[in-house]
């Protein structure tokens, strides 16, 4: 069996909190992503051999063998939210041509029209009720995650994205001008299901951190207006944020695409801790810690167009020149600059784990 890495990590999840709030140097590299594709899951699971000690008939297989790949690979907490709600959103599906190829291809969002496009859709839509959520997977958690790790709670806040699904792109735009009072109605449903389902998870005392996930950009601009973002989404991540800190805890944002007019927002009034999602074509996450490095932390960047592209000696430099870059006084946590997707080259992937776990802070 191939060895993956030159050195171990063992998990120290109050490290990484430590990091993630610039809390001083960090001891060590801490790697972070918003979540691996099951694709490459399997993949590492096969390669290394990671499940020949667990039970496959054990009803909790599934969280094992979470866990086991998010040590394997020198995580520090598992992402947990509510069971995924089941929602009526218009979705299309097309072959996946990535080399770990997606059994039932990928699936896309309908972008001209969503299942709420008038008054009367809103009032027969089946929204989710928050009250009756299940955390079966945060429960579980809760009693059997190893003591060194938590839970980072999400993933949550899809403020923007849910309301371009649930009306469809385009006729949100359209709606913006024309029936404003229906968007505020959907944001106002939006909020409240993710103000309950939040303040459920921060009763588990393994989360410590929670974790915000809302594209809200595309490479020059946001999706709306900074004026309507102002009016429609960021009041939501606001108070998820406020919630969050009323416990002591940090918040994190994962957002695509260019913010550069609502940054500002961000950091200052909706008090985000960490920001997430960085593309080369749009800004380096060099660049951000450099413009707010000493106001909000980064997480990731290593632009996941550069790791599909890229050899392994080139993704090792990289780490290496951002490490240099984003290190001092923490603040910064190694990782891609979306997420671990099943096109990216596995050995790529693994050398930018290697290189962060050989960098001597």
């Amino acid at each position: 069996m191939v060895r993956a890495f030159s050195l171990p990590i063992e998990p120290n999840w109050r490290g990484l909190v430590d990091c993630i709030m610039r809390r001083g140097e960090p001891e060590r590299v801490y790697h972070i992503e918003l979540f691996l594709d099951p694709e490459m899951q399997e993949a590492v699971c096969r390669e290394f051999d990671l499940l020949s000690s667990l039970d496959a008939d054990d009803p909790a297989f599934p969280l094992r063998r979470q866990i086991a790949i998010q040590r394997f690979m020198g995580y520090d907490y598992v992402v947990c939210g509510p069971d995924a709600p089941d929602i009526a959103f218009r979705r299309a599906i097309t072959g996946d041509t990535a080399d770990l190829e997606r059994a039932g291809g990928r699936t896309f969002m309908d972008e001209h029209e969503g299942p709420i496009t008038n008054w009367q859709e809103f009032e027969a839509f089946p929204w989710p009720d928050p009250a009756t959520a299940t955390f079966h997977a945060m429960e579980w958690y809760q009693e059997h995650l190893p003591e060194d790790m938590c839970v980072i709670a999400g993933l949550t806040g899809h403020f923007c994205e849910w309301l371009t699904w649930l009306m469809g792109y385009e006729t949100l735009c359209y709606a913006l001008y024309d029936q404003r009072d229906l968007v505020q109605a959907i944001a106002d449903r939006i909020l409240h299901y993710f103000e309950v389902t939040l303040e459920r998870q921060l009763a588990y005392d393994r989360v410590q951190a929670v974790w915000g996930s809302d594209d809200m950009g595309y490479r020059s601009a946001t999706l709306i207006s900074p004026k309507d973002m102002r009016a429609f989404v960021l009041p939501g991540h606001k108070r998820l944020a406020q919630m969050t800190h009323e416990v002591g805890l940090p918040y994190l944002l994962h957002s695509c695409g260019n913010l550069r007019e609502i940054m500002d927002d961000l950091v200052d009034d909706v008090g985000i801790d960490a920001k997430h999602s960085f593309e080369d074509t749009i800004e380096s996450v060099v660049d951000f810690v450099i413009a707010y490095g000493d106001r909000a932390s980064a997480l990731g960047g290593i632009d996941v167009d550069f790791l599909c592209r890229a050899d392994e000696s080139q993704v090792r430099q990289r780490v290496r020149d951002t490490l240099e870059a984003c290190k001092n006084g923490g603040g910064y946590c190694l990782g891609t600059g979306n997420s671990v997707a099943n096109y990216i080259p596995l050995r790529n992937y693994l050398a930018m784990l290697d290189e962060g776990r050989r960098f001597r802070v």
